[in-house]
């Protein structure tokens, strides 16, 4: 995890955008931004890594040195310093873009060429200055996908999957601490996108096959075929 050591200091992007495209997804929780990114993972190969998922992952691996603090903000629906998060996403990036490109045949071939890569990243940026941050360190966004979808109806969704998933923040209580969480740092993140002509609103209430029409719609509209093709 030595990426953090130089994350505060560095001030270059450490991939190109012309080589990596990232588009943001946000919503609040329960939107379904899940459920979407694995249709468009299906659809146009994109890689799926999603913030929560990685922390959640690390605070669960033995001997993590951020395994408690991890816990402790998710538990109290608190943003996990931006460091550790930014740090989990690179990470996570690069191994993506080492692995070995594969062939129309399907076997894997390794190649000098620069692979280019193509990533979701999911429930980040949680406030601004992760945005800011790793706009500056890592690459530069496309855009933010943005999962519109009313409280109450997040609610329901979280509450039914909290009787399956296992997760101790599915809980009305948590899930109303990272309701309020969201409306006071997320949204900041979606208008300072919003200003730059760079966030693309769904509205979520419907049924997923209706949300992943309108996605793919604004997408060829965002996109080159060579993305979405």
């Amino acid at each position: 995890m030595s990426t953090i050591d130089n994350l505060k200091d560095r001030t270059t992007p450490v991939f190109s955008s012309d080589d990596v495209t990232v588009l943001f997804v946000l919503g609040g929780p329960g939107a379904g931004k899940g459920t979407q990114c694995e249709r468009l993972v299906a659809r146009y190969g994109f890689a799926h890594l999603s913030a929560g998922d990685l922390l959640r992952a690390e605070q669960n691996r033995p001997d993590s040195e951020f395994g408690d603090l991890i816990r402790h903000h998710i538990r109290n629906g608190l943003i996990v310093p931006m460091e550790v998060t930014i740090a989990l996403l690179e990470a996570a990036m690069r191994q993506v873009l080492d692995e070995p490109a594969t062939s129309a045949s399907g076997s894997q071939e390794k190649t000098k060429k620069k692979k280019k890569g193509k990533f979701l990243i999911d429930g980040f940026p949680r406030k601004l200055d992760q945005a800011i941050k790793f706009e500056e360190a890592v690459v530069p966004a496309q855009f933010v996908l943005f999962y519109d979808c009313p409280e109450e109806e997040m609610e329901r969704r979280l509450l039914e999957r909290g009787k399956t998933s296992g997760r101790e923040d599915d809980n009305a209580e948590s899930i109303r601490k990272r309701f309020r969480t969201f409306v006071e740092t997320s949204m900041p993140v979606v208008d300072y996108f919003e200003k730059q002509d760079r966030v693309v609103k769904i509205d979520a209430t419907s049924e997923p096959d209706q949300v992943f029409a309108k996605t793919q719609a604004e997408l060829a509209k965002r996109l080159s075929d060579d993305v979405v093709s």
